[in-house]
């Protein structure tokens, strides 16, 4: 599933092509990846509408409309969006004023849109954690305190921090020197800190490199993100750690595959 870096990709390559562009047609060419309202009245709100904004929120991209509605577009494990569309593979292509068209893409059918008035009023929206670089060190700090669940899922729970999923967890975690079965409440102040810090350090870094194309992810070009060449652990299993040669283990914690290095992380 897109994390954090790549929907901020998305939304960063989505501004520049199509905020300010109207939606003169919608075919929808399968209708389950609507969740809300209904096919024929998710087409006949939005055509006719300019995008206005493109916002994200954790792993949600949100386009505000002029009609002062706004389509959240949740990526799920396969969704992707890319511009220009060509509908080949397309679930929904979206056609705007320039001529081109802009494709939501899902092989597995997990991905969801919502045409809604208020986002930020969305269930799963206001169930979400703070934003990681929103977080001062002393929250931080704050929230591990009477957090006895092991640190590695607890980053994944996105009513706890929000935007981080397995990928991150594990590179955070690995960057930080902390293994991901401690309890989150174990760790020093000094750990909490650097644990911030590589958090922030790890997603701008992933950012900047257009996100890790891991399995379907793909930028809105179609072209792949780089950062999985920096990846430090995450997927490595086997393979000798790049700061000691110690080999990777991989664990599995509350049904998600973990990576990490035995000795670099205490």
């Amino acid at each position: 599933m897109p994390e954090l870096p790549e929907v901020e990709t998305i939304k960063r390559d989505l501004e520049k092509v199509i905020a300010g562009k109207k939606i003169t047609k919608v075919c929808v060419h399968n209708a389950a990846v609507i969740k809300e309202p209904s096919a024929a009245e998710f087409k006949k709100k939005l055509v006719g509408r300019t995008i206005k904004r493109v916002l994200r929120r954790a792993k949600v991209l949100i386009l505000e409309l002029s009609s002062g509605k706004a389509l959240a577009v949740h990526l799920k494990m396969t969704g992707q969006l890319v511009y220009p569309g060509n509908s080949s593979k397309s679930r929904v292509s979206f056609y705007l004023d320039n001529g081109k068209s802009l494709d939501f893409n899902d092989q597995r059918i997990f991905g969801e849109l919502r045409l809604v008035d208020d986002w930020k009023k969305l269930k799963f929206i206001r169930a979400l954690g703070p934003e990681p670089f929103d977080i001062t060190l002393e929250q931080f700090k704050e929230m591990l305190r009477l957090k006895k669940t092991k640190i590695k899922p607890l980053l994944l729970d996105q009513s706890f921090i929000s935007g981080i999923g397995n990928l991150y967890a594990a590179e955070c975690l690995f960057r930080s020197r902390i293994r991901p079965e401690r309890p989150a409440n174990s760790l020093s102040e000094k750990e909490a800190g650097l644990l911030l810090k590589e958090i922030k350090a790890v997603l701008k870094e992933a950012i900047h490199y257009g996100g890790s194309s891991i399995d379907d992810y793909v930028r809105v070009s179609g072209k792949p993100g780089s950062y999985a060449q920096y990846h430090k652990v995450y997927a490595r299993q086997g393979k000798p750690c790049l700061v000691c040669k110690t080999r990777i283990h991989k664990i599995t914690m509350g049904g998600r595959g973990t990576c990490f290095c035995p000795k670099c992380q205490k």
